[in-house]
């Protein structure tokens, strides 16, 4: 039976959105190094190379790392007031991407009434407070019984301790009790199958090519918008 389905979020709870990853930086470095372009250049160029490196050691690691990790690899000092008024706007430029799918909501309630538990296990340098204000802001946040950001442990999906921290979250122990549904066929799927979830993906996302990984692996289901989710859990 049943008990539990957690979710991947950005591609998953949130539609994938392409973003200039780069451009974040420069928002961050630019305030940063206000008034000194040079400076500000050469500081968002370090910043998205650590942020390349960081997340190419998910793929071959599954390392979980933080927005403080990509700071310190790239020498960039941020103990300072100059670095608060730049992370805001680091923070402002990612918003975009950042806003809840509107079947979500309905969804996870269906999902409630069968009486199942709910959680979220995203692999995310961003601290978990930014999600959930995300999160409250569209409604959803009290819906969800466990909450578990890569950026509060030490590896990430699909590293098997990320999925047991979800499971944790969510008070269920046995994983063929739980269903995960995710957009990525390695970290989230095979990830999830891999420790004896029920894996259902969501096939829309545009992954980058450097945090792909082949993988021979088949969901257990594939469904093309939220909504469908409630029938395929209660087939089950």
């Amino acid at each position: 039976m049943i008990r539990a389905v957690i979710f991947d979020w950005g591609g998953t709870l949130t539609p994938w959105r392409t973003m200039d990853f780069r451009a974040g930086w420069r928002a961050y470095a630019s305030l940063r190094h206000a008034g000194d372009d040079g400076r500000a250049a050469t500081l968002a160029e370090a910043l998205a190379t650590a942020d390349v490196a960081r997340w190419t050691g998910i793929r071959d690691g599954a390392r979980a790392f933080t927005i403080a990790d990509v700071l310190a690899d790239a020498a960039a000092d941020h103990r300072d007031d100059e670095h608060a008024h730049a992370l805001a706007a680091y923070r402002d430029h990612w918003v975009a991407a950042t806003h809840t799918d509107p079947e979500a909501a309905p969804m996870l309630r269906a999902l409630k009434e069968q009486g199942l538990r709910l959680g979220i296990l995203s692999s995310t340098m961003w601290p978990g407070d930014w999600h959930d204000d995300w999160l409250r802001r569209d409604g959803v946040l009290d819906l969800f019984d466990g909450r578990t950001w890569s950026s509060d442990l030490p590896f990430t999906k699909p590293h098997p301790s990320a999925f047991r921290a979800a499971m944790d979250s969510v008070g269920v122990d046995d994983p063929a009790a739980c269903v995960f549904v995710g957009d990525r066929p390695y970290d989230d799927i095979s990830g999830a199958k891999g420790v004896g979830m029920r894996a259902v993906l969501v096939p829309h996302s545009e992954i980058p090519a450097d945090q792909q990984v082949r993988v021979d692996v088949t969901p257990d289901a594939v469904i093309q918008r939220l909504s469908e989710l409630p029938d395929v859990v209660r087939g089950w």
